[in-house]
């Protein structure tokens, strides 16, 4: 299997699990609706397992073009590989949105809030704050790149398999305390690409994809996962 396909996989993976959980959550008249933010948490982590088990022997499974750019700029992976990594992931979290929206077909008409269908795809701030938000984004990333960098320094080894295990952990970890301000997107192809399918897709009732915002969840994630790469150099390497 090409990296292009592994990483097209397993992003669809992650987005139809990941903002699956979303809707189940926000959704009118879902059975999991309003059953709150630490199902949402758990729901991204396994679904970052879940895509990472599928894909990880045939690509490394990076779902992430942040943290893909992270493990090029620390030297863990070679740049050649990059352009066709990141090219699987938008298209693979773009269908994986798609996906979503399809599974979920009768509740758009149910959900009123034009806000709460865009949510289902993308990230938002909880306080609007250009600033802050991007902060958040760089933090959040800075931490899951570094963990996912250190995990491997100075010879760390884990038992055959739990390193993914740990990974989707370190997911709701970082949702759980810091995803509270942005919604975590933490992840540029996570954001753009169901961002890109909210815009297309015949959503009834929908509203506008927040354009203006959508720059935050894809620079600060990338500058995130390169001060991590940098920090690794300089401290860990």
């Amino acid at each position: 299997m090409s990296n292009f396909l592994a990483e097209l996989i397993g992003t669809f993976l992650l987005i139809l699990l990941g903002d699956g959980v979303v809707a189940g959550v926000v959704l009118k008249k879902s059975k999991a609706e309003n059953s709150g933010w630490v199902v949402i948490t758990l729901g991204w982590g396994l679904a970052v397992m879940v895509g990472a088990y599928t894909v990880g022997h045939y690509s490394g499974a990076f779902l992430n073009p942040a943290l893909t750019i992270g493990f090029a700029v620390a030297g863990k992976l070679a740049w050649a590989k990059v352009p066709s990594l990141i090219a699987g992931q938008m298209v693979g979290a773009f269908l994986g949105a798609v996906a979503v929206f399809i599974h979920y077909l009768p509740h758009w008409k149910e959900t009123e809030d034009p806000a709460t269908k865009l949510a289902v795809f993308s990230t938002g701030p909880a306080i609007r704050n250009p600033f802050a938000n991007f902060v958040s984004e760089v933090i959040g990333t800075f931490v899951l790149v570094l963990a996912l960098l250190a995990f491997g320094a100075k010879g760390l080894v884990f038992s055959n398999g739990l390193e993914t295990f740990v990974v989707g952990w370190l997911i709701v970890s970082i949702g759980m305390s810091l995803g509270g301000t942005t919604g975590y997107a933490i992840n540029p192809a996570r954001d753009l690409g169901p961002r890109i399918a909210h815009a297309i897709l015949p959503i009834p009732g929908k509203g506008s994809s927040d354009w203006g915002y959508a720059w935050i969840p894809v620079l600060g994630p990338i500058v995130g996962g390169i001060i991590a790469a940098l920090v690794y150099m300089g401290l860990f390497h």
